[in-house]
């Protein structure tokens, strides 16, 4: 990779992954008056649908149907979206948004675990203490007193938990099982179509619909501007995969957590205690120590949402 190659790919995942840092304060804006989970993530898979569909329809790649592309896209649907977004938006109700940015982090390190027990990853003892340090930064944010804003938070942190093991189940999955012949955007593509068929008729029952006839202030238009963010970063992500490989681009994981952190204390003003800066520190060095080095194959790679 030459020097000018090589400035576009950093450039780009720190695009991307200061994109996708914006959605976790986005989120926090399109909860704050009150707009339920289920109404939320209707919208936003009819967001990501439709902007997936004129994707494929540029690409001239439809989307193949089949039952084995369906019942891929259903698992998708449910341990990529509806279980893991329903938890996150109930969680960040109660939660900082600079908070949820950091648990997010934990993906390859809840990853890791679950590839050993497929067979999927032989044990490393580098990986191992990126799990130990991992533990050891979400201690820090449960056990000291004055580490959260307030103690009733610590109730709503294990539901926080929810998305990134859903989404080191999902990159499991995927490495093990493969994507039925689909690339990433028509995986999206068709976990989207039936994430929104799914989450409409339960979304209507539960009265958690959000009318879009309904006058539109900043909740709507957070949740537009981040199932817009992430469905664009996300493409962008699985480019920078495919040209500069999955080793290198799998490091927007820093990016997200750092700027998610700076973006929820620029839009809302959030501050933090010493024990959670100490706790994003060994996170993220929990996650440098898990990620794989180029010769190594790493489940996580295959996972249709990295973040």
């Amino acid at each position: 990779m030459n020097r000018r190659a090589l400035a576009l790919h950093v450039g780009l995942l720190l695009l991307f992954g200061t994109g996708w840092g914006l959605t976790q304060p986005l989120t926090k804006i399109a909860v704050s008056t009150g707009h339920q989970p289920l109404g939320l993530i209707f919208w936003q898979l009819v967001i990501g649908a439709g902007v997936m569909a004129a994707v494929s329809l540029l690409r001239g790649r439809g989307l193949p149907v089949t039952r084995r592309t369906l019942a891929l896209c259903l698992i998708i649907a449910l341990v990529g979206t509806l279980v893991p977004n329903a938890a996150s938006y109930r969680a960040i109700m109660h939660l900082p948004a600079g908070l949820m940015s950091i648990l997010m982090s934990l993906i390859p390190m809840m990853a890791f675990p679950i590839a050993l027990g497929l067979g999927l990853e032989p044990f490393s003892a580098r990986r191992f203490g990126g799990l130990a340090a991992g533990l050891a930064g979400v201690l820090l944010l449960v056990l000291p007193e004055a580490s959260l804003p307030d103690r009733a938070m610590l109730a709503w942190l294990p539901l926080a938990l929810v998305a990134p093991l859903c989404y080191a189940v999902e990159g499991n999955y995927v490495s093990r099982w493969g994507t039925a012949g689909l690339d990433a955007i028509q995986v999206l593509f068709g976990a989207s179509l039936l994430g929104a068929a799914i989450a409409l008729p339960l979304a209507l029952a539960s009265g958690q619909f959000i009318s879009p006839l309904a006058p539109w202030g900043a909740p709507e238009w957070a949740l537009i501007a981040s199932s817009l963010i992430h469905v664009f970063a996300y493409a962008g992500y699985v480019w920078l995969v495919a040209q500069a490989g999955a080793v290198f681009a799998v490091q927007v994981s820093y990016v997200v957590t750092a700027t998610g952190v700076l973006w929820a204390m620029a839009l809302l003003g959030e501050s933090y205690s010493p024990y959670i800066w100490a706790a994003m520190g060994l996170i993220l060095l929990g996650v440098f120590l898990v990620q794989p080095r180029p010769k190594d194959g790493l489940a996580q790679t295959g996972t249709i949402r990295e973040t």
